[in-house]
């Protein structure tokens, strides 16, 4: 781990030695604000990595789990909330190659930045909610709720109305549905 860095993690005691394995934790202050939206990861908020490196052949396997807390809003009623994110990532780190990969070893290190990233950003809800949030939302008077699932039958728009005795007659001519559901 370096101070310009602090995802960055050496393995020089693990680099071509396929079998060795070492398991680290960091502790990471956040450099920048991580998810948009409803949920996201403050700067400065402390990250918890616990990893397992692993020498393998093609590399370093990288193996652990992020633990951090991140800001939140309700989904259904806008209210700030801290969500606890436990993530798991597992990544290869290949060595130098004329195959391009997408994680490499940079000499003697690994850098983290992002995996970690993408493991914390894709787990955060798109939705979040408050555990034990009641289900029924009091609305002020005069406002009603209409929710995703209830359908609705849309009033027909005038100009497609010449249509509807196709629409219709289709339905007697199609003798594959049984009559009972025509």
């Amino acid at each position: 781990m370096t101070e310009r860095n602090p995802y960055r993690v050496n393995v020089r005691d693990l680099v071509n030695r396929p079998g060795e394995m070492r398991e680290r934790e960091l502790i990471v202050r956040n450099p920048e604000k991580l998810g948009e939206g409803l949920a996201w990861v403050a700067e400065g908020r402390e990250l918890l990595i616990e990893l397992r490196v692993e020498s393998v052949h093609e590399g370093m396997l990288v193996t652990g789990h992020v633990e951090t807390v991140a800001d939140a809003q309700s989904a259904r009623t806008l209210t700030d909330f801290a969500l606890p994110l436990d993530v798991e990532f597992q990544e290869l780190f290949a060595y130098p190659s004329e195959v391009p990969s997408e994680y490499q070893v940079d000499g003697d290190h690994v850098d983290l930045e992002q995996l970690v990233r993408d493991a914390v950003v894709l787990a955060l809800p798109f939705q979040p909610e408050i555990a034990g949030e009641p289900e029924n939302i009091e609305l002020p008077e005069g406002i009603s709720l209409v929710l995703a699932d209830e359908e609705r039958d849309a009033p027909l728009d005038e100009r497609w109305a010449a249509l509807a005795p196709l629409i219709e007659g289709a339905d007697r001519d199609n003798t594959d549905v049984p009559r009972e559901e025509r």
